[in-house]
């Protein structure tokens, strides 16, 4: 009796929502209207607002003369022809329909080359990926004969008081009601996911504080991922040189080219960053006699009047003490002598010095070892032969000796010890759009990121600067084994970046196939560098000789990154997809599904990777916090029969860009749901990872930092916390609150999980209210060992910046009262178990 009661008043709960919450237009749609005419006309058109990126516009009309926009410069479909920016523009679309009624949207998409888009619809609110030059479904020969008569029949009409271009055809009203229903549905969910802290003022102008139970019922506990919290390195903002990779000399191959900065920037060349003071001629820069093919300049000096400075970037940190070991190569016409090596600042202060002998006509590595006498942020680096001739350089580097792990070649120390602080379970690397570059020339090959620095190959980054290459695919590798940290590599698709604005307008093109072969042992090979036996296989022969005998035992695999799930990369991506699961059956590949959370670079996605029968697609979004508040049931709804997810990419969005409280706070929220779906989310990464003051070119970044300051966000605590304290088995939980009000509820949420490795239980609570939440957490079904417990809050303000984490020991007996403050993430770490529990698998570690 109990239970039907309590379905009718869930019934009662839900007729309530849809009366008072969802617009009445919507509703309407369920009933039978008797005064809409049977058919009536669209005009389909586009504007040249925003420089034409607008994309395709509808309106309505009974008479063909009176017209009404469906939602006023609602794009019903954007181009995604070339660069996002300068391209994805719509010009003259043309919407069709064939005889078996699907809709066709026919386009040019620039002023410059004459390529004509193609995409389908059942209902012209959800497209197709598009194709371009001609129609790929449908009757081609009668599509391209409607689409050259309709552009002949384009008319001009009035919308809104401006005229318009474009094309007029009559459908049943059922056609324009679908239309108009889908607007009305997509505005009302705009202004759900718009919602944001700044309303709180007014949306919660009288709640109380919160009373709140939490029940934790452990027999009903699933396993889930030990994997979900890791990091997504790319290099964008600057992250690697000039970041995370030591070295403090810029430019130290003279391998900069003003093709990094596409010409937009004349003193990025070759002599970047370095000066030549003693000389009335510039600086020289030769290329006929290199130390190897892929790194052609080098500096030429005529001493002994001369020195040859480098700024580093924005100058070279040095700490009082510490020591730094300079390296370059040199070959020299004549003699040779002795060859000095300062540090010091624009004054002349010397910070440190040492000198070497150089002689010689071949290329020669030569090195000493540096201490600094003081403590500085702003030295620069002179070298000056103190003999008389030619004096050629290369590969002038200064390394601290101080790097992460002590690796030569390796990481600061600081910035690579905050991610580790984060306890990550996998690293996933290069990339991001980094990992299939702008163009086919420009896509990262990780052949070229190992073996020795002189033999390396830089190249453009696609964020618009230099790659050195000296943070390669071995660094990337011995980085994952020093913080316990599961390898993730991400290749190329066979296809560039969709954002790529070289050699096709976008992902517009491929490998061509006669290299498709080539390019897949180029994959297969990168599983037996990481994984190949040192004395049998070729690869793992060069990894030993790197330094690693020992396999890095790659489990994980990605191929590609946000692509268009065009025909030109559907088909290289099944080929390496095959490749890759034929050989290596044991490798979890990791497909793709588009760049957001809808689409039809989603959908397509998802449906390659189940015919493929891939076990893990890599999803990607960046959205609101008010997404993340109304979509908790996201996960939920999988099918858990198919591809597990890595969640590869996410932040949350405000205005501006901020990371503060907020935006922390819905990430935590959301972290708790995918906990909650940790059978079916297996790993997740925030995006992007590290940020240079000064040269960002993406904002949010979990860890901004310069040259001598390491400065994580509250977003990065909320990371750690996560990460720190995971686990492997999630148990159900209910959370019931005094407040029933829906907008309430969402704003507070739990998640129990079990550490099986420490034999902890470790509880999260996200609080989103203006007011605190007085919790009762009842403990008794978890018959804990001790009363002790470790309590972590990290609160502020909604804007606050500079929030961290507060921890404390607290006492804990059968039942735990815990306020959450306002705008809160409090985690509770419980002590070990006083018994087993009467389930079977609560101290089986999860299998991966």
């Amino acid at each position: 009796m109990i239970n039907q009661i309590y379905i009718i008043m869930k019934k009662l709960i839900l007729l309530l929502f849809l009366v008072t919450i969802i617009p009445s237009a919507l509703i309407a749609g369920v009933y039978n209207t008797h005064n809409e005419p049977d058919s009536a006309y669209i005009f389909t058109y586009a504007t040249n607002k925003a420089n034409n990126h607008n994309g395709l516009h509808i309106a309505w009309s009974i008479d063909g003369k009176n017209w009404h926009a469906i939602g006023p410069e609602y794009s019903f479909l954007k181009s995604d022809f070339g660069r996002w920016g300068s391209q994805k523009r719509m010009f003259s679309p043309v919407v069709i329909q064939d005889k078996d009624g699907l809709w066709h949207c026919l386009f040019t998409v620039n002023e410059e080359v004459g390529v004509i888009a193609h995409t389908s619809s059942k209902d012209m609110l959800t497209w197709r990926p598009q194709s371009y030059n001609y129609p790929t479904d449908g009757n081609r020969t009668e599509i391209e004969m409607s689409y050259k008569r309709k552009i002949s029949e384009r008319n001009l009409v009035t919308i809104s008081g401006e005229e318009q271009e474009g094309i007029i055809t009559r459908v049943s009203w059922k056609v324009i009601d679908t239309l108009i229903k889908g607007v009305q549905l997509a505005e009302y969910k705009n202004r759900l996911f718009g919602e944001n802290s700044s309303q709180d003022i007014t949306r919660f102008a009288n709640l109380k504080p919160v009373e709140a139970t939490l029940t934790i019922h452990p027999e009903q506990s699933k396993f889930i991922s030990d994997m979900l919290i890791g990091i997504f390195f790319e290099d964008i903002n600057y992250a690697a040189d000039g970041g995370i990779y030591a070295e403090l000399i810029q430019n130290r191959d003279f391998e900069y080219s003003p093709a990094d900065k596409e010409g937009h920037d004349k003193t990025w060349n070759s002599k970047k960053a370095w000066t030549l003071k003693g000389s009335t001629t510039p600086l020289a820069i030769d290329t006929v006699a290199p130390i190897h093919p892929n790194n052609k300049h080098y500096a030429v000096l005529n001493g002994p009047s001369v020195q040859l400075v480098n700024e580093g970037w924005e100058g070279i940190p040095l700490k009082k003490g510490e020591k730094y070991i300079f390296s370059m190569f040199s070959r020299v016409d004549g003699k040779g002598g002795k060859f000095l090596v300062t540090l010091k600042d624009k004054d002349g202060k010397v910070y440190g010095e040492g000198a070497l002998n150089i002689s010689g006509n071949d290329w020669k590595k030569r090195e000493i070892v540096i201490t600094a006498k003081e403590t500085t942020d702003h030295a620069s680096l002179e070298l000056a032969p103190v003999f008389a001739g030619t004096v050629y350089l290369d590969m002038i580097s200064l390394f601290p000796q101080n790097t992460f792990k002590g690796r030569k070649n390796g990481l600061r120390a600081d910035l690579a010890q905050t991610l580790a602080d984060m306890n990550p379970r996998f690293v996933r690397f290069p990339g991001g759009c980094v990992a299939h570059g702008d163009g086919l020339g420009n896509m990262y090959r990780w052949k070229n990121t190992i073996g020795p620095l002189e033999s390396r190959v830089p190249q453009r980054n696609l964020w618009g600067y230099h790659q050195t290459a000296g943070l390669g695919y071995y660094e990337y590798f011995q980085f994952c084994e020093d913080i316990g940290a599961e390898p993730l590599p991400v290749l190329p698709a066979g296809v560039p970046c969709q954002n790529s604005g070289t050699g096709g307008h976008g992902q517009q093109c491929g490998i061509p196939m006669e290299h498709m072969d080539e390019y897949i042992q180029e994959v297969l090979d990168l599983i037996e560098w990481a994984n190949g036996d040192a004395k049998k296989t070729v690869w793992g022969k060069k990894r030993a000789e790197a330094g690693h005998p020992k396999p890095f035992n790659l489990k994980y695999l990605g191929i590609g990154n946000e692509d268009l799930i065009s025909d030109v990369f559907e088909e290289r991506y099944a080929m390496i997809c095959n490749a890759v699961r034929q050989k290596y059956p044991d490798i979890i590949v990791i497909g793709t599904v588009g760049p957001f959370w809808e689409g039809s670079d989603y959908e397509e996605g998802w449906r390659i990777a189940t015919d493929l029968k891939l076990p893990m697609v890599d999803e990607h979004y960046y959205n609101s916090p008010g997404w993340y508040i109304h979509n908790q049931d996201f996960y939920d709804r999988y099918d858990r029969n198919k591809s597990k997810v890595y969640l590869g990419e996410y932040a949350a969005h405000l205005p501006g860009r901020p990371n503060n409280i907020e935006t922390a706070l819905a990430e935590a929220l959301h972290l708790a749901n995918v906990e909650r779906n940790g059978d079916v989310v297996s790993l997740t990464s925030y995006a992007p990872l590290l940020a240079k003051e000064g040269h960002t070119q993406w904002n949010p970044d979990l860890i901004y930092f310069n040259n001598t300051e390491v400065k994580p966000t509250v977003g990065y605590y909320v990371q750690q916390l996560y990460g720190q304290n995971a686990g492997n088995e999630y148990l159900s939980s209910s959370l019931e609150l005094s407040e029933r009000r829906g907008d309430v509820q969402k704003r507070v949420v739990s998640s129990v999980v079990y550490d099986s490795q420490t034999g902890n239980y470790i509880i999260k609570l996200v609080n989103m209210l203006p007011v605190p939440v007085n919790t009762t957490i009842d403990l008794s079904p978890l018959h804990l060992l001790t009363d002790n417990a470790v309590l972590t809050v990290l609160s502020g303000r909604p804007d606050d910046k500079t929030a961290k984490p507060v921890t404390s020991d607290i006492t804990v007996g059968e039942e735990l009262k815990q306020e959450l403050p306002a705008y809160s993430f409090t985690v509770i770490r419980l002590k070990e178990l006083k018994q087993e529990l009467p389930y079977s698998f609560t101290k089986i570690r999860l299998k991966k």
